[in-house]
């Protein structure tokens, strides 16, 4: 049987291949909990705030201050979003303010901790850059060198999640 995979729709047929054949033989949940054995510990705003401020401080120091960073349940992959940054201007008298937000799906409360850091990395990269093009994927590269294979083993991960069910606990 094969299902549509959507969130492999830009890969090759080759790919989307073996994932399916991986789904049709209940495989793919063992493949990612050998891959990844547990999820991550980082469980509300103030442990994501400190993740994602480890993160930035390391590799983004100079950039705009973040006001804001935590879960969010408004946030769902059907808006093709894992996470959001938000930048906010507002004239306040004679100035203008401006405040940057971090904000990740809490579905990612119960993830392999390389997915967090993949989405943590993505929008913390639009900090710097705000299209998703060569210049932002660079960024994205120079903080997390495995970056692309990541985001490809999120996106299986989340085929999972959709078609079979959990990964953890269920």
């Amino acid at each position: 049987m094969t299902t549509p995979l959507k969130y492999l729709s830009a890969y090759s047929p080759e790919i989307k291949d073996k994932i399916q054949i991986m789904l049709n033989e209940n495989t793919l949940k063992t493949f990612l909990l050998n891959k990844y054995p547990t999820p991550h510990t980082i469980y509300n705003d103030k442990a994501l705030r400190e993740y994602v401020m480890n993160i930035k401080n390391q590799y983004l120091k100079k950039s705009n201050p973040l006001s804001q960073v935590k879960y969010d349940d408004k946030i769902h992959v059907i808006n093709n979003a894992l996470g959001l940054h938000t930048y906010v201007s507002r004239v306040q008298g004679s100035k203008l303010k401006s405040k940057n937000e971090l904000r990740v799906g809490s579905m990612f409360k119960v993830a392999p901790e390389p997915f967090l850091q993949m989405i943590v990395v993505h929008e913390l990269a639009h900090l710097k850059e705000k299209n998703h093009d060569k210049p932002f994927y660079k960024l994205c590269e120079h903080m997390l060198p495995n970056y692309h294979q990541l985001e490809f083993e999120l996106r299986v991960y989340l085929t999972q999640l959709e078609l079979k069910g959990p990964v953890y606990g269920g």
